[in-house]
């Protein structure tokens, strides 16, 4: 591949509706993370388990981003098993907390399906795995082969 075509395959990440993904899931970094620290740092004995979840979140969330921003055929396949992931862990986390809701006695940022972060933990995992799908190279002769990771 040449240098052209990489940098071609860099940017369709981040081109149309994956620049809002980016934007997004970088909103979600700097909330789950300062949150979580804040937490952490002030009162970690009183939730421990919801503090962590909220920072392994907000790692999850740091790494997509990087992905997205990345590019390439490599970064869109490791992207699309985060968000795989990620959605399987907000739907795990948001049943548990309202199964049982004593394991929490502090919201996490997937606590609810992320109600309190107006439900975009459930919607942008989801949105993610559409739009790297979609964006997928076909595996038919002739189609442009790619690997710019």
């Amino acid at each position: 591949m040449t240098s052209g075509e990489a940098e071609v395959s860099r940017r369709r990440l981040i081109s149309g509706p994956g620049t809002l993904l980016v934007w997004l899931y970088g909103v979600m970094v700097v909330g789950a993370v300062s949150r979580s620290a804040y937490q952490i740092a002030t009162e970690f004995d009183r939730a421990p388990l919801a503090y962590s979840l909220s920072a392994v979140a907000g790692v999850v969330y740091g790494f997509i981003t990087y992905t997205l921003v990345r590019g390439g055929e490599t970064a869109r396949k490791v992207a699309l098993a985060c968000c795989v992931a990620e959605l399987v862990g907000v739907l795990t986390v948001g049943t548990w907390t309202l199964v049982e809701p004593s394991a929490f006695p502090d919201a996490t940022v997937w606590s609810d399906f992320g109600m309190g972060y107006l439900f975009i933990p459930v919607l942008l995992p989801v949105s993610a795995i559409y739009w790297l799908r979609k964006g997928a190279p076909e595996d038919r002769k002739g189609a442009p082969k790619e690997d710019a990771a």
